[in-house]
């Protein structure tokens, strides 16, 4: 007498692969959304740097203070959140840019996909006083630094094996 699965055995082991299935459609649907989330991310982060890199471009100084718009990147719009401080030293700005997607709903500080910090400033700084002398110590060419340069003639590289004499 031949036997074959019954159909109480043939029901349980369908809910078992139905049930091992929909963890499978779960973890792969988590995943899609996490890959999207992170390009959205990234794109964020390069509008972000864009808007500092086209301020720093401009060559004028950014005013103090809170400024907002939207931006077409990659197909899609987003929304940026510009804040200058200024900082210590005089003439030295700090930027914090946050960005987002424009669908996205979020007030000033939640929603955000990235922040990213920059400085603007025109300070120029002289010699601190007990900084290094770099090229006192041959760490750069300075005046009598050893570049490789025939003094006499700097033309003419000393020879192969040796400084020139």
């Amino acid at each position: 007498m031949s036997r074959g699965f019954t159909l109480i055995e043939v029901l349980v082991a369908l809910a078992i692969v139905a049930v091992g299935m929909a963890a499978v459609m779960t973890a792969l649907s988590s995943s899609a959304g996490t890959v999207f989330y992170l390009r959205d991310k990234t794109f964020a982060q390069w509008v972000a740097l864009n808007q500092i890199a086209n301020l720093r471009v401009s060559g004028q100084i950014p005013a103090v203070g809170d400024s907002e718009g939207d931006i077409d990147y990659a197909g899609r719009k987003w929304h940026w959140r510009q804040e200058v401080v200024a900082s210590e030293v005089p003439g030295v700005e700090r930027i914090d840019m946050r960005v987002r997607p424009a669908d996205v709903k979020g007030d000033a500080n939640s929603g955000w996909y990235t922040t990213a910090s920059g400085i603007y400033g025109d300070a120029v700084a002289g010699p601190v006083a007990g900084s290094p002398d770099w090229g006192s110590q041959g760490l750069m060419p300075g005046p009598g630094a050893n570049t490789g340069q025939n003094p006499q003639n700097p033309q003419n590289p000393p020879a192969a094996g040796g400084p020139a004499k």
